[in-house]
């Protein structure tokens, strides 16, 4: 009888675990906010000289830098960064 009554113990708290890591998991689905202009440049800015060439950007705006750079001069301006179309996030299941 004890053996019954331990594999019902043990199979009782592998179950209260596995419930606990799947609530966890998700409220962890916490959204992230999108950078700043400034967290930008802090990252990315390898020259220092305050604005966002081509070859400093990745990800997003690497990809679509000219379609984010609408005067044409090269840089990504703080108010092109705030125009810019933001990237759709992952779809939901």
């Amino acid at each position: 009888m004890k053996r019954i009554t331990l594999k019902t113990g043990l199979l009782f708290a592998m179950l209260v675990a596995f419930v606990t890591v799947a609530v966890n998991a998700q409220s962890r689905g916490e959204r992230k906010e999108p950078p700043t202009y400034a967290k930008l440049l802090e990252e990315m800015d390898a020259d220092e000289d305050g604005q966002l060439s081509e070859e400093e950007v990745k990800g997003p705006l690497k990809d679509n830098f000219s379609e984010i750079d609408s005067n044409e001069d090269g840089f990504i301006s703080e108010e092109e960064f705030d125009e810019a179309p933001k990237p759709k996030g992952r779809p939901r299941n």
